[in-house]
């Protein structure tokens, strides 16, 4: 989600009016109503002051990136390599001479 709907967000669930969440964390009715319609993005810092203002606090975390370096970006480079490699080898228009299964019709829900 993004800055404008978790401030939304935030706000409606602390039933806070956008001027009285304003009020709280010292800026401007229509500072935050541009944060909220996504006008303009806040800092980290205004972000975080503006959701403890409502009664929040945001939690950020992190995690690896299963191609973080160039030996892992390199390998997922060659297996892409091999998918298209593979890909190549069927045909690329279906034969007029296959057919299909046909089913039965099952029960109707």
């Amino acid at each position: 989600m993004d800055a404008a709907g978790i401030l939304r967000l935030t706000r409606l669930r602390s039933g806070l009016s956008l001027r009285a969440l304003a009020d709280r964390a010292n800026t401007s009715h229509a500072t935050l109503a541009a944060y909220e319609a996504g006008r303009t993005i806040p800092r980290v810092d205004t972000l975080d002051r503006i959701l403890r203002a409502a009664g929040w606090a945001a939690d950020i975390t992190t995690s690896s990136r299963p191609d973080a370096t160039d030996a892992d970006r390199e390998a997922k480079g060659e297996e892409l390599l091999q998918v298209l490699d593979l890909a190549a080898q069927f045909p690329v228009t279906h034969h007029a001479g296959i057919s299909f299964p046909r089913f039965p019709p099952g029960p109707r829900a």
